[in-house]
């Protein structure tokens, strides 16, 4: 399609997708949004360490890159936080990538984020937590961190279905909640003053998570995967996820996977010993362990048994939480990455974790790791395998020589102070070592 403010690179080529998968062309088209506030002197860093990955890894592949707004850089050029045409670029061209965005104040649109997220169904947030040597970090040991999160995107609480106090909407849903529903309407503690919200989990958005963490599971040859809910509290939604995580599990990968109620079956109908022996046999044999634990409990054992998690599969307001508590454990959200990605349709969108940091705007300061290790992520999901080794490669390199952005730098001894861009420069060069 045409666009007013995009320009389309002339020598690229969209990214397809053909029953479930990507087709690649060796000049891929990949939209990308600079981000605000630190964004610009992020992007700079970032973008020359993906052009050297891909460069050193392949003689006959380069990505083209295509600028799309969002944000303050589209507010002040057409008025607009996230215009239309860049969702549709998104949509058209598959897969892309941006840096942090300003959500408005006062009003508008929720979050930008969100806003991406629910126009293109990303129902994925996937989020890759794994320690780098070196990195500064405040548990004993860091190292024992390799999960990956899959926080379901679309539902739960972040749907902003609320109620707000004191508004005629507001009064009009108690109303009707105390007429139809008079016992749950009484356990609103001081109702004529609540703000109210309502926290949908569907089965169908429930199976397409869990089963999108299982297969990535078992093609990445992982060892388990923990279903992550509070659902001895919220029985029939956070309890429901439960239930169809391991429904889904049963139903579409029997002969992959071990779960849990196989195990509790096992233990009803015969005995303990039984069970375990079933449940040993299955992992010894291959399969993917399948279990849950409550939400409160998973932030002390991801400490305290960090070796005991592999993937985690949770709702939305669970994941925000739990992969931001993980990311602590591995230096901070600062070199977080993420992706948001619908497996069924192919789009993908990967994004830096944290936030604009207005204060160091154009300071070439700031540490570009998040939006590096997001491109990374991009570059595996483009089956572009040794282009993201040479990423993790030269971060690995960078990091391990003490070479660091100021964030890292305060916290290591005898380290070398270096800027956003100098650190840029660092990565590349470790790509050769």
């Amino acid at each position: 399609m045409k666009y007013q403010n995009i320009v389309v690179p002339a020598d690229g080529e969209k990214i397809t997708i053909d029953n479930g998968i990507l087709k690649v062309p060796d000049y891929p088209i990949i939209p990308f949004v600079e981000g605000d506030g630190t964004g610009r002197d992020i992007w700079r860093a970032s973008v020359r360490i993906f052009n050297a990955a891909v460069a050193k890894a392949y003689s006959n592949r380069a990505i083209r890159w295509m600028e799309v707004y969002a944000g303050e850089k589209a507010f002040n050029r057409g008025g607009s936080w996230l215009p239309d045409e860049t969702v549709q670029a998104f949509e058209e061209f598959l897969v892309g990538i941006k840096g942090p965005l300003t959500t408005p104040i006062g009003g508008g649109i929720r979050s930008l984020n969100v806003a991406l997220r629910k126009a293109l169904d990303l129902y994925v947030c996937l989020r890759p937590v794994r320690y780098i040597n070196g990195v500064p970090s405040p548990v004993k040991h860091p190292e024992y961190v390799d999960m990956v999160v899959f926080r379901e995107n679309t539902e739960d609480i972040y749907t902003g279905i609320e109620f707000e106090y004191g508004t005629e909407d507001n009064r009009r849903f108690r109303e009707l909640l105390r007429e139809h529903f008079p016992e749950e309407y009484s356990k609103i503690r001081f109702p004529e003053t609540a703000g109210i919200g309502i926290k949908p989990i569907s089965k169908e958005g429930s199976f397409r998570l869990v089963r999108a963490a299982i297969q990535w599971a078992i093609d990445n040859k992982r060892r388990n995967v923990t279903l992550v809910h509070k659902g001895n509290i919220m029985k029939y939604t956070e309890g429901s996820f439960r239930n169809w995580g391991y429904e889904v599990a049963e139903a579409e990968f029997s002969d992959k996977v071990y779960t849990w109620t196989q195990w509790e079956r096992t233990r009803s109908e015969k005995d303990e010993a039984t069970a375990n022996a079933e449940q040993e046999a299955a992992i010894k044999g291959g399969r993917l362990l399948i279990k849950d634990v409550i939400a409160d409990i998973v932030f002390q054992q991801t400490i305290t048994r960090a070796k005991e998690f592999d993937v985690l599969a949770t709702m939305n307001l669970n994941g925000d939480y739990l992969s931001d508590a993980l990311a602590a454990q591995v230096g901070g959200i600062g070199i977080a990455p993420g992706g948001n990605i619908n497996y069924t349709t192919g789009h993908a969108v990967f994004e830096a974790t944290h936030g604009t940091a207005p204060k160091y705007t154009d300071k070439n300061m700031v540490n570009p790791g998040s939006v590096v290790l997001s491109g990374e992520m991009l570059l595996r999901y483009m089956g572009w395998h040794k282009a993201a080794d040479m990423i993790i490669k030269g971060i690995e390199g960078a990091i391990a020589a003490r070479t660091v952005t100021y964030d890292f730098h305060r916290l290591m001894e005898n380290a070398v102070l270096l800027t956003c861009s100098e650190f840029g420069d660092a990565v590349i060069q470790h790509m050769d070592d």
